[in-house]
């Protein structure tokens, strides 16, 4: 019988180690930026709620899908400018009627309060990437009125802003895409009426669960944010505010929790000031509203609960 020879033995090849090449870029289609005012949106969100101190009672009907009416009521103390470090409030109220039209192009809202001031504001899709918003306001004391034009341009990948506003008062901003996830801007301003101009400079990177910003500008501010979404639910947010004019420094930390009912927010800064903000959805139409706000070093306390009905 022939001996059998068994076939040499064959060593596996060596696995090859996986390589994740790196992700390209198509600079001809970038995203289409935030407006640049808007750079610090998230972070406002978290850390600069409507607070208020006393009670305050919002009411919406709405007249047709596009019309509504609104009523608000408010009680509370007034802060009254001082020398002293002591904060000086008085007693006040206030009624606010307002009208409001919405409409995919148009958008229309006023307000008329029973100490006289009336507020407008405006905003009309001129064109698909051409938007015009204004706003004005009229009171009964001599130089307080104001107003104020934008015109908001949106490209392909970038945004660009023009203002104007009474006093002389002249604006410009760019922002644009440099990559998916980083955008640069800047702008410039001139104020006719107290002779002052300023320029500054702004960046701005984000991901699904991260938004850094940074602000820098001629009149001596410094800005940086930072939000962090841990969750579908909890959002960290901090931002630094620097003058390095007059040397003032503030940096303040905040968080936003969602849940199923209601909405809380709250921040405390390097002030000593500890603020929370509290919005529960009672039912369809229906929210109540606790706003407190502790500064521990002007010893200044406020509270304010509310109810808003209507959508």
């Amino acid at each position: 019988m022939a001996t059998l020879v068994p076939p040499p033995a064959t060593t596996p090849e060596a696995s090859k180690p996986t390589v994740i090449e790196p992700e390209k870029v198509d600079y001809l289609n970038l995203p289409c930026p935030i407006p640049y005012e808007e750079i610090h949106r998230e972070a406002l969100i978290s850390l600069k709620p409507e607070l208020f101190e006393g009670m305050r009672f919002d009411f919406t009907k709405g007249l047709s899908p596009k019309f509504s009416l609104s009523h608000s009521v408010f009680m509370g103390p007034t802060e009254i400018p001082s020398q002293s470090s002591e904060t000086i409030k008085i007693p006040t109220a206030h009624y606010e009627f307002g009208a409001n039209f919405i409409d995919p192009k148009l958008m229309l809202f006023g307000r008329v309060l029973t100490d006289g001031r009336v507020n407008a504001r405006l905003k009309c899709d001129l064109s698909e990437n051409l938007t015009l918003k204004a706003n004005a306001q009229l009171t009964n004391e001599p130089h307080m009125s104001h107003g104020m034009v934008n015109f908001d341009y949106k490209g392909k990948d970038y945004r660009t802003q023009f203002q104007l506003g009474n006093g002389a008062l002249f604006g410009a901003s760019y922002i644009q895409s440099v990559t998916p996830h980083l955008s640069l801007g800047g702008e410039v301003f001139w104020a006719g009426q107290h002779r002052k101009s300023g320029i500054g400079y702004a960046a701005r990177y984000n991901t699904d669960k991260m938004v850094a910003t940074g602000q820098v500008a001629s009149t001596g501010m410094v800005a940086l944010g930072y939000v962090q979404k841990v969750s579908e639910k909890v959002t960290l947010a901090s931002d630094f505010m620097y003058n390095y004019m007059s040397g003032d420094v503030t940096a303040s930390f905040g968080y936003d929790y969602i849940l199923r009912q209601c909405r809380l927010r709250g921040k405390i800064d390097s002030n000593g000031c500890t603020s929370a903000f509290l919005e529960e959805r009672l039912s369809m139409g229906l929210n109540f509203i606790l706003s407190a706000e502790i500064d521990h070093r002007k010893k200044d306390y406020k509270f304010g609960f509310g109810l808003t009905v209507g959508e």
